[in-house]
């Protein structure tokens, strides 16, 4: 936990030099610092709200079993590949759909759709 507490506040250091800035650069240093900018953003949502964690928990519960991320990743494309599932399988949209939610809110939270889903107006 201090490791993430340390690397946020290295991210955010970045993030504040790049924004102090931003107003002195002009055409594509002015875009790539933004670009930097917005990804550093993602960076330290990512490190606050681990979405793999989350995503994980998701479809073990579904699955039922206990296994690395890219395990359950791959055991339910599989599994949809074969037919053993399909969206009518109970269960499985709501484990992809926290799963998706949880990615999304740290690589757009601006998202109309996100914001729809976690009840905000748009």
């Amino acid at each position: 936990m201090a490791e993430q507490i340390e690397a946020r506040a290295l991210v955010e250091a970045v993030a504040a030099f790049l924004a102090g800035i931003e107003a002195d650069l002009t055409g594509q240093k002015a875009f790539h610092a933004k670009v930097a900018g917005n990804a550093l953003a993602i960076v330290t949502r990512e490190l606050a709200q681990q979405p793999q964690r989350a995503e994980a928990a998701a479809l073990a519960g579904f699955l039922g079993v206990d296994a690395p991320l890219d395990r359950l990743r791959a055991d339910i494309c599989e599994r949809l590949r074969s037919g053993e599932l399909s969206c009518d399988t109970p269960g499985l949209l709501d484990a992809l759909t926290t799963a998706t939610l949880a990615k999304v809110a740290t690589d757009n939270p601006r998202y109309s759709t996100f914001r729809r889903l976690n009840g905000e107006v748009t």
